[in-house]
C-alpha cells in the first residue's frame, strides 16, 4: 500500500464519522496496493427499512466522501472507481502541493440533531451555498416552511410513519438498534443511544418499556409535526438514476451537504420515511417538482443547540485483513 498504517487508520476513522441508518455503521475497509477498498458489512444490513440496500449504498458514499476529504489534509489525491456490484476502490497518490479541502474541518463536528429547531429561517445566501453542493446528476431541492411542497412532504412523512409503525418487522428492527442507556451504548458503540434521543440515563428495563410505549404512528407523527413547525426548510436530495453508482454518488453529495450545514452552524435531522416506503417514494417522484428524479434523502434543517454525538466502533472492528 502506498500509505502507511497510521495514515490508513486516520482515513478510516474519518470515513466512519459518516451517518448510516440506525447508526448501524455498515462498512468495512481493506488496504490495497494503491489505496483503500470500501465494502458493505452484510452483518449490518437493515432488511426491514432498507430491503434493497439503497440507504446502505448512500451511507457508503458518505463514508467515501469523508475519506477523500480527509485525504486532502494529508496531501493525498484520490480517484474513485465503483464496480457494478457497488464495490468502491479509492486510489491514493501523494501530492505535497495538494491543498486541504476546507470541508474536511467539519467531519468531526457533523451530527444528526434530533432536537426541535428554534424557528429561525436560514438566510437565502446560506441556502444557496448549500444547494451549490448538487452535481449534474444529483440534485438538492429546498422547500421553505409553510409552502405547498413543504406541506405535501409533511403529509408524506405522516403517511410514512403510519406505514412503518404498523409494520412489526420495522419496529423490531428499530428496537434492536436502540441503546437504552449509557452502559448499553458503550457496550456496542453503535445504534441510536438514549443520549442522542434526548432521553435520561435510566435502567435498561425501564427505558425499554418507555420506548416501546412511544413506538406508534400517533406519537411519532406528533413529534415530527413539532419538528416541522420549527424547521426552516426541508431539503430533498434526488438522483437521475437509481443504481448503485447513483446511490453512492448521492451519499457523496449528502455528506458534503451535511458538512456544509455543520460549517454554517445549522442543525439537521433525517426524515426519510417518504423515501423508505416504496409506494410513497414512487408517488413523490411523479408529483413533486423534481423532474421525475428519484427521491433519495429528506432532511429538515434549522437552528438548534448542539446535542450529544453518536458513538462509533473502534477502527479495528471495521478493518478487513483481506477483501
Amino acid at each position: 500500500m502506498n500509505v502507511n498504517d497510521t495514515v490508513f487508520r486516520q482515513l478510516v476513522t474519518a470515513a466512519t464519522r459518516a451517518p448510516s441508518g440506525h447508526n448501524s455503521q455498515p462498512w468495512r475497509f481493506h488496504a490495497t496496493a494503491d489505496g483503500i477498498t470500501i465494502l458493505p458489512d452484510p452483518a449490518r444490513i437493515l432488511p426491514a427499512v432498507d430491503g434493497d440496500q439503497r440507504e446502505l449504498r448512500i451511507s457508503l458514499g458518505c463514508a467515501l466522501e469523508n475519506l477523500c476529504l480527509h485525504a486532502t489534509t494529508l496531501h493525498y489525491a484520490s480517484t474513485v472507481s465503483i464496480s457494478t456490484d457497488g464495490r468502491i476502490d479509492v486510489h491514493l497518490r501523494a501530492d505535497d502541493a495538494l491543498l486541504s479541502d476546507p470541508l474536511a474541518a467539519s467531519i468531526t463536528r457533523r451530527q444528526t440533531n434530533r432536537t426541535t429547531c428554534d424557528g429561525r429561517m436560514v438566510p437565502d445566501d446560506v441556502l444557496q451555498a448549500l444547494l451549490a453542493e448538487a452535481t449534474m446528476n444529483i440534485h438538492i431541492h429546498a422547500f421553505a416552511r409553510d409552502t405547498p411542497t413543504f406541506t405535501q412532504l409533511g403529509d408524506a412523512i405522516r403517511r410514512g410513519n403510519d406505514v412503518q409503525m404498523d409494520d412489526p418487522a420495522f419496529k423490531n428492527e428499530l428496537l434492536s438498534w436502540i441503546r437504552y442507556n449509557r452502559k448499553h451504548s458503550e457496550a456496542h458503540n453503535d445504534g441510536i443511544s438514549n443520549a442522542v434521543l434526548g432521553a435520561p440515563n435510566l435502567p435498561r428495563w425501564l427505558a425499554k418499556i418507555i420506548v416501546k410505549s412511544m413506538m406508534n404512528g400517533k406519537t411519532q407523527n406528533k413529534t415530527d409535526a413539532k419538528h416541522l413547525a420549527a424547521a426552516s426548510h426541508l431539503l430533498l436530495i434526488s438522483s437521475d438514476s437509481d443504481d448503485n453508482a447513483a446511490r453512492i454518488a448521492t451519499g457523496r453529495v449528502l455528506q458534503r451537504l451535511l458538512l456544509r450545514l455543520s460549517a454554517a452552524n445549522l442543525a439537521c435531522a433525517f426524515l426519510n420515511q417518504p423515501c423508505e416506503v416504496a409506494a410513497i417514494r414512487a408517488e413523490l417522484r411523479e408529483t413533486l417538482p423534481i423532474s421525475h428524479a428519484y427521491p433519495q434523502i429528506l432532511l429538515r434543517i434549522g437552528y438548534a443547540a448542539e446535542q450529544p454525538y453518536s458513538l462509533r466502533r473502534p477502527v479495528e472492528e471495521v478493518i478487513m485483513t483481506a477483501a
